[in-house]
């Protein structure tokens, strides 16, 4: 028997509003528990700090540019980090053999093989007396892959742990949306297929006081503006550019929504959602018909989503309209939460497997996930007390 380890998982995303905790109990291979879940929000300041500095940084040459304030912003949010962690080993009697850190991305183009996430391992390990494994997508960059998606392997153990049935498709919708799918082979294939919460929650944070529109009730109340048209007709430019460069990743700064000034809040949250939706709705149903044409006539495909972006029951509901549920392809869509999986949570478990797997140097990333040119493990491991 595999001897289990227990690894905490810390996950800070595109929102920049807080940080996804989970323990979990894993062999890094095939065994795993979750044990808990903790959200911890961002006070206002650190927020505020984390959002200025990333609208700053529009290319790799602001990374030298602002070092310092990245310096500065990266202490400030690995000693929340620190604090979040020592929160949750006092409640617990658990023994946590590592935290599996993922930071916060302020940068990533993968065809400049560049990925920032900040935050200080050592710092974290000395404070802590934990060993962090930090720094995980940087041995997948040298590997000539896109850096992410790394959750892949992880969504593969939670379809055989919970007797997920195949095929099927995981959903997740955070700043980006990105998709795993396992077609009954158990074969995987994995990629970005456009933004996901990142727009919506920009033209809200800078149209109001609200970070996000929560239930999507806000582009609910508006009226889908002409200027989708210009939306569409950007992102197939950023898509038929990444096609040929083989990059299958996004980043948030690839969007841009400022031709949509003059819109009032309610109808550029209406225009947006209306856009996010359907270019993720379009891209899963055109993956099944092109990559799996041969399964037409037997796969009954499942989507299950995770990820904040399945709160918002407007986008939800743009996504299933533009793929079309009623095809006969696809014959469930829902929450992943349906499974006893918290949806909040996927990506933080993830990391606490990472950790485990990168210790035991074993692969995190594969060719059919982030094009790397073989499966490679990953993540700085750093024991600093």
């Amino acid at each position: 028997m595999n001897k289990r380890y227990y690894s905490m998982g810390l996950m800070s995303g595109t929102s920049m509003d807080g940080v996804d905790a989970s323990v979990i109990q894993t062999d890094g291979k095939s065994n795993y528990r979750a044990i808990l879940d903790k959200y911890f929000e961002y006070p206002q300041a650190i927020y505020k700090h984390l959002t200025k500095l990333r609208d700053k940084i529009k290319s790799s040459k602001d990374l030298k540019k602002f070092s310092k304030e990245i310096k500065n912003v990266e202490r400030e949010i690995t000693l929340f980090h620190a604090k979040a962690i020592n929160q949750i080993l006092k409640k617990t009697k658990i023994n946590v053999n590592f935290i599996g850190f993922h930071g916060q991305t302020i940068y990533h183009n993968a065809k400049e093989r560049i990925s920032k996430q900040i935050g200080d391992g050592k710092l974290l390990s000395k404070i802590t007396k934990k060993t962090v494994v930090y720094n995980f997508r940087q041995n997948d960059l040298k590997n000539y892959g896109d850096g992410a998606p790394l959750a892949p392997i992880f969504h593969k153990l939670l379809i055989k742990k919970y007797f997920i049935r195949l095929p099927v498709i995981i959903l997740n919708i955070g700043g980006i949306a990105n998709v795993t799918i396992i077609d009954k082979e158990k074969n995987m294939l994995c990629a970005d297929i456009g933004p996901g919460n990142c727009l919506i929650d920009k033209w809200i944070r800078d149209k109001s006081k609200k970070k996000y529109d929560k239930k999507g009730k806000i582009a609910k109340s508006g009226k889908v503006s002409l200027k989708i048209n210009r939306m569409i007709k950007e992102f197939t430019k950023l898509q038929n550019r990444n096609d040929s460069n083989g990059v299958k990743t996004f980043d948030i700064k690839d969007f841009d929504i400022s031709y949509m000034k003059g819109l009032s809040l309610k109808d550029g949250a209406a225009t947006i959602t209306n856009f996010t939706g359907n270019i993720i709705g379009k891209n899963i149903a055109s993956y099944i018909a092109e990559k799996y044409t041969e399964d037409k006539k037997l796969a009954q495909w499942q989507i299950l989503v995770c990820g904040g972006g399945r709160k918002n029951k407007k986008l939800i509901e743009t996504i299933e309209k533009s793929i079309g549920i009623q095809n006969m392809l696809i014959d469930n869509f829902e929450s992943i939460d349906a499974f006893t999986v918290d949806g909040d949570f996927v990506e933080s478990q993830a990391f606490a497997y990472l950790a485990v797997r990168s210790y035991l140097k074993l692969p995190i990333s594969f060719p059919e996930t982030t094009g790397c040119k073989k499966p490679c493990s990953g993540g700085v491991i750093v024991k600093n007390y």
